[in-house]
């Protein structure tokens, strides 16, 4: 069982930063791959950003490339989003997931565990 709790979300204009981080229990964070993802009012749950289980390999949606970095300190247990260069269309509830498999994945079906989300608002 693992527990995960986002942090660090809030409210920043638009061109601005914000970094999210993810705390989650258990000895064997480190066995799992993470992810990110975001669901914005009226939308579906989309896939942001994800990182394998030793934190060696990353994977973004194209409508983040560049702006958002992901990273992991498996000695802290925690997950990371860098947030840079904020759009108004980046508003959304961010969600971090954790997957047993040791990849990245993008597909949500793939994540067996949820943190109870943190709001991003980017105001123009």
């Amino acid at each position: 069982q693992v527990q995960l709790v986002e942090s660090g979300g809030g409210l920043v204009q638009a061109g601005g930063s914000l970094r999210l981080s993810c705390a989650a229990s258990g000895r064997t964070f480190s066995s799992y791959a993470m992810g990110w993802f975001r669901q914005a009012p009226g939308k579906e749950r989309e896939f942001v950003a994800a990182i394998n289980w030793s934190g060696g390999s990353t994977y973004y949606a194209d409508s983040v490339k560049g702006r958002f970095t992901i990273g992991r300190a498996n000695a802290k247990n925690t997950v990371y989003l860098r947030m840079n260069s904020l759009k108004p269309e980046d508003t959304a509830v961010y969600y971090c997931a954790a997957s047993s498999g040791s990849s990245w994945y993008i597909s949500a079906r793939r994540y067996d565990y949820w943190g109870q989300g943190t709001q991003v608002t980017v105001s123009s």
